[in-house]
């Protein structure tokens, strides 16, 4: 399977981790349970991945502060529903896209590389994804902390940012055609991944 696809994730959630783990900790554990749901992905089926990659992903992604990065300045032109039903679509796209794409293991691995502060006050975390017979893949995760843990704000796979590839696209067919256009896209993208 080719990661870099799956690397432009609709990545990227809420959640409550363990209270005080590191920026490094948080991407660990969730790249550990990418790799165990990998492992039994045939068994558990889409469904039984969704499951266990929801709780995975709200307990290292921020994707309520991802969503309104995601739409920029249309997120302060959208009332508090319409914020609060991107947040859980968004939310739902995320773990759709880990659920469709991480479903095979043939030996993959991740591993920390280094970790490095930010100027305004987050932490990068460089990671990579070794795939037997194929080039590693480069991540970078970038956390900031939300209360009293780290949580994932972007992905950036092979120098490809998840998060400015969906802000195009979303702020776009926000202006163009719409709120409620923008969520029947999104879920539509959801459905699709339930059925590949």
């Amino acid at each position: 399977m080719k990661f870099l696809a799956v690397c432009l994730l609709g990545m990227t959630a809420l959640g409550n981790a363990n209270a005080g783990e590191t920026a490094r900790q948080v991407v660990d554990k969730f790249q550990a349970e990418l790799i165990d749901v990998m492992k039994n992905g045939k068994k558990l089926a889409y469904a039984g991945r969704y499951e266990r990659l929801n709780s995975a992903v709200a307990n290292s992604h921020d994707l309520a502060k991802i969503a309104r990065i995601v739409v920029g300045k249309e997120w302060e032109k959208l009332n508090a529903d319409q914020q609060q039903k991107l947040t859980d679509v968004f939310s739902r796209l995320s773990v759709a896209s880990y659920a469709h794409n991480f479903k095979d293991y043939a030996g993959e691995s991740f591993a920390v590389d280094t970790e490095e502060q930010t100027a305004r006050g987050g932490v990068v975390v460089h990671s990579h994804l070794s795939i037997p017979d194929e080039k590693d893949v480069k991540f970078d995760y970038m956390l900031k902390e939300k209360g009293d843990s780290w949580r994932i704000i972007n992905i950036i796979a092979n120098g490809v940012s998840d998060l400015a590839l969906k802000r195009s696209e979303y702020t776009t067919i926000l202006q163009r055609e719409g709120f409620d256009v923008l969520i029947a896209k999104i879920n539509e993208k959801i459905d699709n991944y339930s059925k590949l």
